[in-house]
């Protein structure tokens, strides 16, 4: 027997019972043989002709409902002689079974053996017929068995019967592919002759995984009970379904022998003879029956083991070094003692703020690849959220018509004013100013939020190990950052207030008066004139339309000078109307033409005009207000001079006059006012006061609903105010969007990145707090225990596989 590779099943068993009795079955794939069969198509009672004795559980529907690990162990004979083999001697040799749920007790009854294995079955499965995963581990030592590791699984079912669980079926299939889906299996398919083979469950079972057949072994039992006239010889010469193990015929006991207590040895001399004086079997009966199983079983299992073997010394060495790494993420074991306690809670100190710091500047070992984090974060909130943050602030959007006329009143007291005043300006400018602090404030709080998130995420499995200190460690970076929270805050309001302090309007990039009137009003001439345009399409097609069935349609010609009539009323009407006729629809109409200018004024110095464009300007802004061509006694130059005088800005824009076009109409108005008789002229300013008193309401305040529409000089100066302060307001956004991530860095992020090492051994590295701080959490404590159980397990595994020098 021990030529048959018995070193090889010793290490095999040895390792089996190792990896069973410390850390489960399944962690280790270890050379086996699985039973597979149909229910009653007699996997049991090929078992029990294997061993040779009664020992399994009968009885109707699912009798095994868990795995059985049935592990044949030889033990050899002192006496060597033929008598010693006989029945007789055979059946006073010792023979003894033990479980594994109870060791160190021997079962030499085999009567008892089968009550064990159904208690246990009913103990764990329960008695509702259902299975259950656990396996039962079962040792028979004899010395008339060939060493072998079998499994019995539960018999392949297809209706539930009694107190069944409706899924029963699934439930068996899903236990049986899980044991001959390992590689290391050899799976023996049992299946009844007496059914058609193509039926067979346990070969459609092995084929799912083993298809080429190269680790599965057939079993015909029931060969006695075929009809009559048919035979398995085509079956077990391979020609039906060829498996490279081949298939093999065994007779195993009927009912009526078992109820007549018919021996196991009686029932193989039986099965011998059947194929001995078989017609059909007799010239193979050499390669049937039970005892030729066994033997092909233990030559199979042994040459499965030799080329396993290796494979399972990888496998073994894959699994320490994982193991391995896994302990030595929950800490060196050497700092365990606590003479080393202050040395381990600095090392742990030092890498949670190494861990911080990485994190941070983006060079953590673990960075992620799914989403932003750390110090990628923060760029994202400066970039993407505070910046269009910014970007969405329309800095004349809370700013009426009437506010801004309301504010130039109030700027000029009881005086009238020449110009449009500085300080409506400065009044308008400061509040928007003001709206860049809720998103500067905002980006503080947003960068604060993501280093605590960063600190929470920097513990390692080692720090786990200790709770304490890890809430320890965080709690005193949190405070850190609170700490620097205010003095960050309160810089980036003193940006915004430093803002407000000084309205620098000599700023290079400062649209100016000059340019920002003549932008108003090249605007508001063009909406005019495409008004115009289009009013006197509308009437001629019309008039066409009415005349269109006596004259007929107007030839091209006619369109043409059509269309050169409308362009020259338009241009008389701009230059009749001047200044004076811009209706508060300014406000609407101009807004494109505004915009545009402050965007293309926020990203280059002012633009230098020609000499048409500042007359324009001269023309649009200082006739405007002086209402005459020279503006002061003292020709063009005196008046470009004093207008400079008033307005700084003014002498960097405006040079030599050019054609005016407001002070005609003014000089226009005045002239008709010379022809009005006094009596004319008295009752025109009755009737404008007495108008003026009916609509002007002293009690209300400036700017509610009752006020009066808005003067074309008024209209004027609006848009004028709106455009200077978009302008400002944009020069403003782009200083704050530069310098609150530049304080938010130095104040906050740095200066954490900076001061968590001190601050961490400053209040932690006490040795008073050592022992609070090294207080091991029980569910880690239980993990590395186990972890370090499993490394001895696999180390002592590989030593056994090292005995075997193959």
């Amino acid at each position: 027997m021990a030529s048959l590779g018995e070193d090889l099943l010793g290490i095999v068993n040895k390792l089996q019972d190792l990896v069973f009795n410390t850390i489960g079955n399944d962690s280790l794939d270890l050379p086996q043989i699985v039973v597979v069969g149909s229910q009653s198509s007699g996997k049991s009672s090929v078992l029990e002709n294997i061993v040779g004795r009664d020992f399994l559980p009968r009885g109707s529907g699912i009798v095994t409902r868990r795995p059985l690990i049935l592990q044949l162990i030889n033990i050899p004979t002192d006496d060597d002689s033929p008598e010693a083999h006989t029945a007789a001697a055979v059946a006073t040799q010792p023979e003894w079974a033990e479980f594994h749920h109870i060791p160190n007790r021997r079962f030499t009854e085999f009567q008892d053996v089968k009550r064990e294995i159904e208690n246990e079955t009913a103990r764990i499965a329960g008695n509702n017929k259902g299975i259950n995963r656990q396996p039962i581990n079962l040792k028979i030592y004899s010395p008339h068995v060939l060493s072998l590791t079998l499994v019995d699984l539960p018999g392949l079912t297809k209706v539930p019967i009694g107190d069944q669980p409706t899924d029963i079926e699934k439930q068996t299939r899903n236990l049986i592919s899980e044991y001959i889906a390992k590689p290391n299996s050899i799976i023996l398919a049992v299946s009844p002759a007496n059914v058609d083979i193509v039926n067979s469950e346990a070969l459609k079972l092995a084929r799912h995984v083993d298809p080429l057949g190269r680790r599965t072994i057939g079993v015909l039992t029931k060969i006695d009970l075929m009809d009559h006239g048919t035979n398995a010889l085509d079956i077990l010469s391979g020609r039906v379904y060829p498996l490279k193990l081949g298939f093999i015929g065994v007779v195993n006991r009927s009912q009526q022998d078992i109820q007549g207590n018919k021996s196991l040895a009686e029932a193989l001399k039986s099965e011998a003879d059947f194929f001995k004086h078989h017609p059909a079997y007799r010239n193979m009966a050499n390669r049937c029956g039970t005892q030729f199983l066994a033997k092909s079983l233990n030559t199979t299992l042994m040459a499965h083991i030799r080329e396993r073997l290796p494979d399972i010394k990888a496998r073994l060495n894959t699994l320490m070094g994982q193991t391995q790494q896994e302990l030595a993420s929950y800490g060196d074991m050497h700092f365990s003692g606590k003479e080393h306690r202050g040395s381990l809670v600095l090392q742990l100190m030092t890498r949670f703020a190494s861990s911080f710091i990485s994190s941070i500047d983006g060079t953590s070992t673990e960075i992620s690849t799914k989403e932003l984090c750390g110090g990628a974060r923060i760029y994202y909130i400066f970039n993407s959220v505070f910046g269009n943050s910014l970007e969405t602030i329309d800095p004349t959007t809370n700013l009426s018509a009437l506010d801004i006329r309301t504010a130039i009143r109030n700027s000029t007291g009881p005086r009238p004013s020449l110009f449009v005043p500085e300080l409506a300006f400065d009044l308008l400018v400061k509040p928007q100013i003001k709206l860049l602090e809720i998103p500067s404030q905002r980006c503080v709080e947003l960068v604060y939020e993501e280093l605590i998130k960063i600190c929470h995420t920097c513990g390692s499995t080692e720090l786990t190990r200790f709770p304490r200190l890890q809430a320890k460690l965080i709690e005193v970076v949190s405070d850190l950052l609170r700490e620097r929270l205010g003095p960050a805050s309160n810089y980036v309001e003193s940006l915004i207030a430093i803002q407000r302090a000084y309205i620098n309007t000599n700023h290079p990039n400062f649209l100016g008066a000059a340019a920002a009137m003549s932008n108003v009003v090249t605007n508001k001439q063009e909406k005019e004139r495409k008004r115009l345009l289009q009013e006197e399409r509308e009437r001629r097609q019309r008039k066409i339309q009415k005349e269109l069935g006596a004259n007929g349609a107007d030839t091209p010609e006619d369109d043409e000078e059509n269309g050169e009539k409308i362009e020259n009323l338009a241009h008389r009407k701009q230059l009749h109307k001047g200044g004076r006729s811009m209706s508060p629809a300014i406000r609407e109409n101009g807004a494109g033409g505004i915009a545009a200018t402050m965007n293309g004024a926020r990203s280059s110095s002012p633009p230098r005009f020609n000499g048409q464009a500042v007359g324009g300007a001269r023309d649009s802004f200082l006739n405007y207000f002086f209402g005459k061509e020279g503006g002061l006694p003292g020709g063009p130059g005196a008046g470009q001079g004093s207008s400079s005088a008033h307005n700084p800005n003014l002498g960097r824009h405006v040079s030599q006059s050019t054609e005016p076009s407001f002070s005609q109409s003014i000089r226009r108005q005045e002239e008709r006012a010379i022809h009005r008789t006094p009596a004319q002229q008295l009752r025109e300013d009755d009737y404008e006061l007495g108008r003026a008193q009916r609509d002007y309401d002293y009690n209300s305040p400036f700017g509610n609903n009752n006020e009066p529409a808005l003067t074309d000089r008024e209209a004027m100066e609006t848009e004028l105010i709106r455009a200077l302060i978009s302008s400002y307001f944009n020069i403003v956004r782009e200083s704050i969007a530069d310098q609150v991530p530049k304080a938010v860095m130095h104040l906050l992020v740095n200066h954490s990145k900076d001061a968590v090492q001190n601050r961490l051994v400053s209040e932690l590295y006490r040795e008073d707090l050592f022992e609070e701080l090294l207080y091991e959490d029980d569910a880690v404590k239980k993990e590395r225990e186990k972890c370090e159980k499993l490394l001895k397990t696999y180390r002592e595994a590989a030593k056994i596989v090292g005995e075997v020098g193959i």
